[in-house]
């Protein structure tokens, strides 16, 4: 699901593009991306393909399964997925480029770092902090009608 979408219901013209760069990184990898990777150090898959991107290690990302695959063809998916991603709908391509991209009929822009790759450790959420005490919980009620 896109930021603009899952931050404030908001569906853009390329929300769609965001969910495919999402779908391209986990056909490319052979993961989820709402999986945790690394002990804890990359909270999805977007985090840990940025991270391996940045460091020049791109194609370890690679599920072995297309590792046979032409390296070049993998790291052009990688990075289209990582634009795909991008934080800011008009950061990226429509699908017409995205198609251009993938066939090697269109220059590659750098992508930038996507909103959702947090790389922290996991915070200890058996004792809540100050800060997390302001917050209510919320209770639902499952109510079940029944005629007479």
């Amino acid at each position: 699901m896109s930021p603009e979408h899952a931050m404030g219901g908001i569906f853009s013209e390329r929300s769609d593009v965001y969910s495919f760069g999402v779908f391209l990184l986990e056909i490319v990898s052979g993961k989820k991306n709402t999986a945790l990777y690394d002990q804890g150090q990359h909270l999805n898959l977007l985090s840990l393909a940025w991270q391996l991107w940045s460091d020049g290690k791109a194609f370890d990302l690679t599920d072995e399964a297309i590792a046979v695959s032409s390296p070049w063809e993998v790291i052009r998916c990688i990075h289209v997925g990582l634009l795909c991603v991008q934080d800011h709908p008009t950061n990226r391509p429509d699908m017409s480029n995205v198609v251009l991209m993938l066939s090697g009929e269109s220059d590659l822009p750098q992508p930038r770092q996507p909103i959702f790759t947090f790389q922290a450790e996991m915070p200890d959420r058996s004792i809540p902090s100050q800060e997390e005490s302001i917050w209510s919980v919320n209770t639902v009620t499952d109510t079940l009608v029944e005629g007479r």
